[in-house]
């Protein structure tokens, strides 16, 4: 499986040299990997959406970038009709952060990324790229905030530069990137012994051209 992803991705890149710039410069900019995937290939889950609901996400209805406040599935699946190719992307962090006080700080990185590489792509001319991340960005960004400023009457995000919607919202099934990316590790240990790092990979989602 790994093999032919490669290939694919090879493919793509060579078909054009500005998406291979893309990864590289994703790279550059800090991830643990990257690849490009065909639009064609992100599968969308309705059930993935309704969980935000179903299991009151504590992110829930709390911004703009979250249900029921976004497009969500359908309107998903709308977006990448205008789409064939998109940058897929994970991050490794070490495990206990994600139990900590710093998971906010972890999860504002992911964000952070995925608006880097946005902005990347859109210097080279992907106008239209759109980066997709992980967590409610008004839990990671505007915590100490009661409201989401883009739902009050001002209309205004306090951090669009680097706030993204959760690709949990939309039914972007993760599980099927990271199987068409090839990589097959969800929880990375460096080594069993003690002294070494249990990683864990956060994922997020650039669509590009």
């Amino acid at each position: 499986m790994t093999e032919k992803v490669e290939r694919l991705s090879d493919t793509l890149t060579r078909r054009d040299p500005k998406l291979e710039a893309l990864v590289q410069r994703a790279l550059a900019s800090g991830v643990t990997a990257a690849t490009i995937v065909l639009t064609a290939d992100i599968v969308i889950d309705n059930r993935l959406s309704d969980m935000c609901r179903e299991t009151r996400c504590e992110g829930y209805g709390m911004s703009m970038s979250c249900p029921p406040h976004v497009s969500g599935p359908n309107g998903f699946r709308k977006l990448l009709k205008k789409f064939c190719n998109a940058l897929f992307f994970k991050v490794e962090v070490p495990s206990d952060l994600l139990f900590s006080s710093e998971r906010r700080e972890v999860f504002r990185l992911l964000h952070q990324l995925a608006a880097g590489i946005e902005e990347q792509a859109v210097n080279m001319g992907f106008s239209e790229a759109r980066a997709y991340a992980g967590g409610s960005c008004k839990q990671i960004f505007c915590h100490e905030h009661p409201y989401c400023r883009a739902l009050s009457e001002e209309s205004r995000c306090r951090n669009p530069l680097h706030a993204r919607p959760s690709m949990s919202g939309f039914g972007i099934n993760v599980e099927s990137l990271i199987e068409t990316a090839g990589w097959t590790d969800h929880l990375i240990t460096r080594d069993a012994e003690p002294d070494r790092t249990e990683m864990t990979p956060l994922y997020g989602l650039v669509l590009i051209s």
